[in-house]
């Protein structure tokens, strides 16, 4: 690829997500009642956008867990967790790939040891190793995308562990949306008690030496 052709293509990128932001085309995400009435009024369409508006929302850094509780209030437990998770997963694709294609030489620059110390963590059964990151309840959602995508690492295991990774989280949090401003209160208390077990459940795993380490390589500490 010649010089210019990567810095034109970031900037490009880029340029799509703020303008995004500065249109308030994904303020709708973050809007139970809001996200409700889109998706009732455009049908399938609106589904397909927001899909699209999810990925670049956490790929850009915003929570996952807001976008799993919004899509839990406006589609329901099954349909919002499966909802999220892809639309999450294809946020992570597109960090992942930014990462791979066009910010590579600078990221290596940056966080050349951490990488390293990724490679080294994840070479063997990567899609179990990347599942357990995305399990973990520290490190950063963000640096993780990066740091896969500019690493070694095969696309296929890092998104299909981010997929399942992801699930826990997702259903926790859309089964308290599902039960937000609901007469129903099973649905919150479900997945308060969801959020515990997940927490237990990763801060079992955290204190397993190896998988600490693992952690520490997508860690926002510096």
């Amino acid at each position: 690829m010649k010089r210019w052709v990567k810095p034109v293509l970031f900037l490009l990128v880029a340029g799509v997500g703020a303008f995004a932001i500065s249109q308030g085309w994904l303020d709708v995400l973050a809007d139970q009642q809001q996200l409700s009435r889109y998706l009732n009024e455009h049908g399938v369409t609106g589904y397909l956008l927001i899909a699209l508006a999810g990925g670049v929302y956490t790929a850009l850094g915003a929570p996952r867990q807001l976008l799993a509780f919004v899509c839990g209030f406006a589609m329901g437990v099954s349909l919002g967790t499966v909802f999220s998770t892809l639309a999450t997963t294809l946020g992570a694709a597109v960090c992942f790939y930014t990462a791979r294609l066009l910010l590579r030489p600078t990221l290596t620059r940056r966080f050349g040891r951490r990488m390293a110390a990724f490679d080294r963590a994840v070479i063997e059964d990567p899609l179990l190793k990347i599942m357990l990151i995305r399990l973990l309840p520290v490190g950063s959602n963000l640096l993780t995308n990066l740091v896969g995508g500019a690493s070694g690492i095969r696309a296929f295991p890092f998104l299909a562990g981010s997929a399942l990774g992801y699930i826990p989280q997702m259903l926790v949090f859309a089964l308290a949306g599902a039960g937000f401003g609901n007469a129903n209160h099973y649905p919150v208390l479900l997945g308060a008690a969801g959020f515990v077990v997940a927490s237990a459940i990763g801060a079992m795993l955290y204190r397993n030496r190896r998988i600490r380490n693992l952690s520490a390589t997508v860690s926002d500490e510096f």
